[in-house]
């Protein structure tokens, strides 16, 4: 292994993807290789004595030594942060040929305000991807996805490039490639699912063990029992690797696909023993519902709460929930269970935490706290939290009066068929308050309710119906009739 190779960062994408890591990954150096002992104090922590090291190695021109300057300049780890010094450090790394030294560099003259920087930037990734189609192809996609060229993400730029890097045999440009189609990175008019599997299989069979997973789940999915069978082989493989999510995968299948939920108890409790917090939920549930398994609400509550000290917001929630189903609850101990899991944004968790603030369960509400809670998991889509939060801005709640916001938020909760909320908008037409007035429009929407069980909306549409002409009236059943007949085809 040649010191370079032991200095090479990993390459990964954060938000869309991106070059970066808080300390220089590395791999076992040679015990001859004079940079070793600086990186390793650099990996340590123990910053003075690496870069000290390294001062004196990169007097000699030491390629690695170099790179660890130019990487603690940009990042502060150990050096004042200096773009410029990052920049000739990494300028002086990569003329004796560390490629990864390059690729900082040109990011960070990509990421310049300045066009040259980013021009040049561009040029000296162009120039890397002839001899390293891989790296820097992947680099360049990444680049021209976030925007970095060009000013705006550049759809055909991006596959272009990591197509380019896919072509040299750069697995993860596969799997770029794959979430790409998958709308990970938007463009939801260029979504392609099966694009998406060729790539994952491309990934998969070039050896990328972080493909073997999202290919076999995939698999699974068929209703070709061979496809299915390939499946259970790839998952079996990302579990030779050490993956002990593939436990929860093949639990799910069991379950979820051939009803098998014995089977699945067995899959998920492998995984559970393995440290998988997925596996530790799902077991808990069977255990707490006695599906497949016999009942123990001792010790799926003892899964439940490993999960919850591994972080699983879905585990936190569930204990939130049933904690508040106790005779005597502990407010608190559900507050910090609904907190985690909202912090971990779970809309579900950041709906009740919201209502958890509304009450007096705390002890004095806590209107604004809720509102802004709601406003998160209404952000995320979940119609409950619409509704929740439209109320507020209804009535004024934690937030300033808008009835046109209430309407919005409505709407869009009753769009997702929240009966509740299509209460509240025939309730703002049949009024006229941050909609215009339109009884035939309240009686559509009152009766729609009606038939999606809000109790509340029975009194409102007969005092709807008892306001409305005949005329209305008949505008309002052909619209009814319309749009039921329009949902029942959607279902």
């Amino acid at each position: 292994m040649t010191p370079r190779t032991a200095l090479s960062l990993a390459f990964a994408l954060a938000s869309a993807a991106a070059l970066a890591a808080e300390t220089p990954a590395t791999e076992e150096a040679a015990t001859d290789n004079p940079v070793t002992q600086a990186i390793a104090d650099f990996r340590n922590g123990n910053h003075e004595a690496a870069i000290a090291s390294a001062r004196k190695l990169a007097e000699q021109e030491n390629p690695d030594a170099l790179f660890i300057l130019g990487f603690a300049s940009e990042t502060g780890q150990g050096l004042p942060v200096s773009r410029a010094d990052a920049l000739a450090f990494y300028a002086r790394a990569a003329q004796a040929g560390h490629h990864e030294s390059g690729y900082r560099r040109a990011l960070i003259l990509l990421n310049s305000s300045d066009e040259a920087e980013r021009q040049a930037g561009l040029s000296e990734l162009e120039s890397a991807a002839k001899e390293d189609p891989g790296t820097a192809g992947r680099i360049l996609g990444e680049a021209y996805l976030r925007g970095s060229i060009g000013g705006q993400p550049d759809f055909a730029k991006t596959v272009e490039w990591w197509t380019r890097s896919a072509e040299s045999g750069d697995a993860p440009a596969d799997l770029l490639l794959a979430r790409l189609y998958s709308g990970e990175f938007g463009f939801p008019d260029k979504v392609n699912p099966d694009t998406a599997l060729t790539f994952i299989r491309a990934a998969a069979e070039k050896g990328n063990a972080a493909a073997f997973l999202p290919l076999g789940s995939r698999l699974l999915g068929s209703p070709d029992e061979k496809v299915r069978a390939e499946g259970l082989q790839w998952v079996q493989k990302a579990i030779d690797q050490g993956q002990t999510f593939g436990h929860y995968v093949l639990g799910e299948y069991q379950e979820k696909q051939l009803h098998d939920a014995a089977t699945a108890a067995s899959h998920y409790r492998t995984g559970a023993e393995a440290g998988q917090p997925d596996s530790m939920v799902a077991l808990a549930r069977l255990l707490l519902t006695g599906q497949g398994i016999a009942p123990n609400e001792t010790e799926g509550m003892t899964w439940l709460k490993k999960a919850a000290e591994a972080g699983n917001p879905t585990a936190h929630l569930e204990l939130a929930g049933r904690l508040g189903a106790t005779e005597k609850p502990d407010q608190l101990a559900i507050y910090r269970h609904l907190l985690a899991a909202s912090k971990a944004n779970l809309p579900l968790a950041q709906n009740e935490l919201g209502l958890l603030y509304l009450s007096e369960a705390l002890g004095s509400p806590d209107p604004l706290a809720a509102a802004a809670w709601l406003t998160r998991a209404a952000d995320a889509g979940l119609a409950s939290a619409q509704n929740n939060l439209a109320a507020l801005f209804e009535r004024g709640v934690g937030v300033d009066k808008n009835l046109e916001k209430a309407a919005q938020l409505y709407t869009q909760a009753a769009g997702q068929g929240h009966a509740q909320a299509t209460t509240g908008l025939a309730r703002l037409h049949a009024l006229g308050l941050g909609v215009p007035l339109d009884l035939a429009r309240a009686w559509t929407l009152a009766q729609f309710a009606v038939d999606r069980g809000d109790e509340a909306a029975t009194p409102l549409f007969k005092e709807i119906d008892q306001r409305i002409s005949d005329e209305q009236r008949h505008a309002a059943k052909a619209d009814y009739d319309r749009l039921r007949a329009s949902a029942t085809s959607k279902d």
